[in-house]
Order: structure tokens, then sequence, then C-alpha cells
């Protein structure tokens, strides 16, 4: 993908449908794979957002990745706090983690914001500035190829848009 030239076309797309669909998508994918895998989801779609000109297989992939990324790390949360949760059994109960995930579109002027939101552990401080570089990834050896972000950086780019992040840690 890096590599090889895309040769969609722009057209004019629903976000909001997009977005939904994506997200649906990969729940229902990760829970294909994992039965125990659960997340809360939480969508707040702008109703005043007419269709947008974009590629929307690319766009999707963006929104698909973003939201894989997003189940991943609630996922790894949600599976630390059992563990501790089990090895603290005898200790007062501690307010219980729900695996969270939300997406949001915003219309904002004459731009589009579609938001994908965790309250997993959040990225540190010190990997930051690396995490749309290719091949760099936190995940285990064979559970990522570390392309995802860096893929959706250059589609976002190409479609005249910026890929930022929020993070807090913990």
């Amino acid at each position: 993908q890096h590599s090889r030239s895309n040769n969609g076309q722009k057209e004019p797309t629903d976000i909001n449908a997009l977005a939904d669909e994506y997200l649906r998508l990969a729940y229902h994918g990760l829970r294909a794979k994992d039965k125990s895998f659960n997340a809360t989801l939480k969508t707040d779609y702008d109703e005043k957002i007419d269709k947008i000109n974009v590629i929307p297989q690319d766009i999707g992939r963006v929104i698909l990745n973003l939201i894989t990324n997003a189940f991943y790390v609630v996922n790894e949360k949600a599976l630390s706090a059992a563990s501790a949760t089990l090895s603290a059994a005898s200790a007062p109960t501690a307010v219980k983690y729900e695996p969270t995930v939300s997406v949001s579109t915003k219309k904002e002027g004459n731009k589009v914001l579609i938001s994908v939101k965790d309250n997993g552990n959040g990225i540190p401080q010190k990997i930051l500035d690396k995490i749309f570089q290719p091949f760099f990834t936190t995940k285990p050896t064979g559970q990522g190829t570390g392309l995802g972000l860096s893929l959706s950086y250059d589609i976002v780019k190409a479609h005249g848009g910026e890929l930022k992040i929020e993070t807090k840690e913990g």
C-alpha cells in the first residue's frame, strides 16, 4: 500500500454512515475472533454534515485503523484490570473498568472532524513522535505491522486533512 498508487475516485460520501459502518465492522470482527471481548460503543454524529468528496475505501481504512487500535488498547487495559482484580481479590473493590470507544463527527467550517476516542492507557509521551512512522508498533511480534497509523496519516494528508493525536497517560 505504501508504494502502490491509488486509483480510487473521490465521490460524495455520507461520512456518518461510513464511520458507523466501520465501527460496527471492527467491533463484530473482533468479537468473532474473541468472544470475551466487550466494549461500550458511543457515537455522536453531526447530522448537519452533507456528503463530502472522499475516496470512501481509503477514509474507511483510516477509520477502521483508528477504531481497531482503540479496541486493542481498551482490551489490553481490561485484561490487565481483570488480572489486577484477581490478584487483589481480598482488597476493597475498586471502580470497575468499562472499555469504551467513541466515534464522533463534527462539521467545523469547511472541514469535517472525525474523532475516535478510547479510555485505554493512553500513549506514553516517549513514543508519541514515532507512532506515524512506518513499521513502528507497540504490539507484540506478530500482532501488528506498524503500518496502520502510517498509512492512515498518508491517506488523510492526500485528502488535504490532518491526523492529530490527543492523549493522556492512564
